[in-house]
């Protein structure tokens, strides 16, 4: 199979790198214009990390091939911080994409992983890929993961101990062989041959994509067992980022009117709050939710008798969503001064809500308690 690539593990965003270095430093006698770390003669400029002849890359700024032997005295990884080659890695990175129309790549599916073959007619195009793939290489035996939101390429990270990657300089380009003895790992290899072919073939559209996993199912989203049933269901989403906080508190502004035989949609969105809490993250978190009700949704607070006698209908149809709301422990609190100049009274609402003086005292008091204030507006 023939395909274009530029070379193993080549996306680089600017969240999810994983690597601090920290390095003993020696000053060599350098025929570059900058010092290395270590004993070694470097010819980049700046500092360079990880181990090598002391011919690093002209960008030099990162893991430098630039240090001598035994100069790197521990590495540890931490999500979220970037290296010190981060910088220069995304700039040839980028340089690539921008130019990806002037590479051209073969890539060869073996037994046991890929040969690559990826060129440049353009020489600085050319010196940006073997740049790129000497760096991606050392990423590749040292395991400084990069491009870690993208679930390929994490993956890929947790088994380079099992891939075998090896390069050789052409006059226009590099050739790259990557293998693996593990049969899943050569699965990984060969889809991010195929993901990275994207990159060369669409430039930054297919970087900003996610790529999935081979062989691993794409589990179905299911159903949350809610707090509040028959309204505002949720999924659960266990892994997903921003988690429910525990100890959260809400303040929930409604004042989006809605046809008054029907459930008004915003009382429904409380019971999904609600539910989101309960059921939808990783664990159960608590939270404290007060609605309040003015402008238009004013009256979807009425006792049964009142809505019917106001709307014409046989009872109010938001008060078992409201009720349930009440039995979860949301506060409900209408303004009064809506309530009055629509013909209403305090008496003509249901017995779980309570009367403000008004909306805008109800939400400055609640904001001032530490309620984040949420807008259900018309």
């Amino acid at each position: 199979m023939k395909s274009v690539l530029f070379s193993f593990v080549v996306g680089i965003t600017l969240c999810g790198l994983t690597t601090t270095v920290l390095a003993q430093e020696g000053r060599g006698p350098g025929n570059g214009p900058g010092q290395g770390f270590g004993q070694g003669q470097g010819f980049g400029q700046g500092r360079g990390f990880g181990p090598g002849d002391g011919h690093g890359p002209r960008h030099g700024g990162g893991f430098g091939r630039g240090m001598g032997p035994g100069a790197q005295q521990a590495s540890e990884h931490q999500e979220g911080e970037h290296d010190d080659r981060h910088d220069d890695d995304h700039s040839v990175f980028q340089f690539l994409l921008a130019n990806h129309t002037k590479i051209k790549r073969t890539v060869t599916e073996l037994p046991n992983g890929i040969e690559t073959l990826t060129q440049s007619e353009d020489p600085e195009v050319a010196d940006m890929i073997k740049e790129h793939v000497q760096w991606m290489e050392y990423r590749i035996k040292e395991t400084h993961p990069i491009r870690m939101r993208d679930p390929l390429f994490a993956e890929i990270f947790k088994h380079t101990d099992k891939i075998k990657m090896k390069h050789e300089d052409t006059e226009t380009g590099v050739r790259v062989i990557e293998t693996s003895e593990d049969p899943y790992v050569v699965k990984l290899i060969q889809a991010h041959a195929k993901t990275v072919s994207g990159f060369v073939e669409r430039g930054f559209a297919e970087a900003m994509k996610n790529h999935p996993v081979p062989d691993r199912e794409r589990k179905p989203y299911t159903a949350a067992v809610p707090k509040i049933q028959n309204y505002g269901s949720v999924v659960r989403l266990s892994e997903a980022a921003k988690q429910p906080r525990p100890g959260t508190q809400i303040c929930v502004d409604i004042t989006r009117g809605s046809d008054p035989a029907q459930l008004n949609p915003a009382i429904e969105k409380v019971a999904r709050y609600v539910n989101i809490y309960h059921a939808a993250g990783k664990e159960p978190a608590d939270v404290n939710i007060a609605v309040v009700f003015h402008g238009e949704a004013t009256l979807s607070i009425l006792n049964a008798d009142a809505y019917a006698k106001k709307f014409g209908t046989a009872d109010n149809p938001n008060f078992d969503c409201l009720h349930q709301l009440h039995e979860s422990g949301v506060a409900i609190y209408v303004c009064g001064q809506s309530l009055i100049s629509k013909g209403a009274s305090p008496e003509d609402v249901v017995v779980f809500a309570d009367t403000a003086v008004s909306a805008l005292t109800a939400i400055v008091n609640l904001q001032a308690d530490g309620y984040a204030y949420v807008p259900l507006l018309n």
